[in-house]
């Protein structure tokens, strides 16, 4: 007489035979309950929140617009063969960018702070989201205090109207004296500043009652410095932000991509005005970022914006923010 021993291996075997089975016998059945989803396209954040010490940040995507490159945006002086080959060894397309554009605001408890504007109703729907952006967080546009312009190309002050009205009406405002300077000289309304400088006339000089005008190192608060970061304009600045202990750099336009310019800061980027200069604050800033290890914003990086760079090279290897403000 033989004894069958149990055995869960042999259990198992017998369990995973009978439901391949009986899942062989359900797929050959018409499905049942399976209702199709339609396809919805991407869907992205557009609104990051984190603690600084006793300060709240909350970085707010404008919005997203794809344009040709990165060559001759990025590496002008460059062949197209070395952009592309730069681009495809960081796992990017060798003729298609994305720009991003990414305001900030600092809350302090007592005080909002909104730094730069967006690209305004001009340029929607893809991007000039910044007003919608900040009322779904929770932020209301009436409740900003102080609207802090990095400097003045479009993408950082169309968003300061909403037709004729004002987008932030009981804010007071900040800017650097040396952009404000350059960009209303009346020489700046021919040639190629043209645009830019009527732009300016519209959106900005309608402020320049409520505006305070400062030089790198001037504090925009207990906390807030100014720092000078010339070249991408004549008088933009990055933003240092320190509370409890806890540092942060907006680096605005010091670098335009998280590649192009930050592998190869000597690059020429179109949008500097000055490329010697813009090259050498670059690099400058940067190698200060890398050297203390502290986090910054930049307003052309992926979204959420935030992230750390070290040592590459020539040049910085961008590191994006991982679960550090989250602690």
């Amino acid at each position: 007489m033989t004894h069958e021993i149990y055995s869960p291996h042999r259990r198992g075997l017998l369990l995973g035979a009978a439901a391949g089975a009986a899942g062989l016998a359900i797929l050959g059945r018409p499905s049942i309950g399976n209702a199709a989803v339609a396809l919805q396209g991407p869907l992205k954040p557009n609104v990051y929140r984190f603690r600084l010490g006793s300060f709240e940040v909350t970085t707010i995507l404008d919005g997203l617009a794809p344009n040709d490159g990165p060559h001759p945006t990025f590496g002008a002086d460059q062949t197209p063969e070395a952009a592309a080959e730069l681009a495809t060894a960081n796992f990017l397309p060798a003729d298609t960018g994305v720009n991003s554009f990414t305001p900030v605001v600092v809350n302090t408890g007592t005080q909002v702070i909104l730094f730069d504007t967006g690209n305004g109703p001009a340029r929607r729907p893809a991007v000039g989201n910044l007003a919608a952006s900040l009322t779904a967080a929770g932020i209301l546009p009436e409740s900003v205090d102080i609207v802090v312009l990095t400097h003045f190309h479009g993408d950082h002050i169309g968003g300061l109207m909403e037709g004729e009205t004002a987008a932030f009406p009981n804010a007071a405002y900040v800017a650097g004296r040396t952009e404000y300077d350059f960009w209303t000289h009346p020489d700046r309304l021919s040639g190629p500043t043209e645009n830019s400088a009527k732009l300016v006339q519209a959106n900005v000089v309608p402020y320049a009652e409520r505006m305070n005008f400062i030089e790198p190192g001037a504090d925009i608060i207990t906390g807030i410095t100014a720092i000078e970061a010339f070249g991408h304009s004549p008088g933009h600045m990055a933003y240092n932000i320190e509370s409890e202990g806890r540092r942060l750099v907006l680096t605005a336009d010091t670098a335009n991509h998280y590649v192009m310019s930050l592998q190869k800061p000597d690059w020429e980027v179109r949008f500097d005005m000055d490329k010697a200069k813009a090259a050498a604050t670059r690099k400058s800033i940067f190698g200060m970022l890398a050297a203390d290890k502290v986090p910054f914003v930049g307003y052309h990086m992926p979204f959420p914006a935030v992230g750390y760079v070290e040592p590459m090279g020539d040049g910085f290897r961008y590191v994006a923010a991982g679960y550090q403000f989250d602690l």
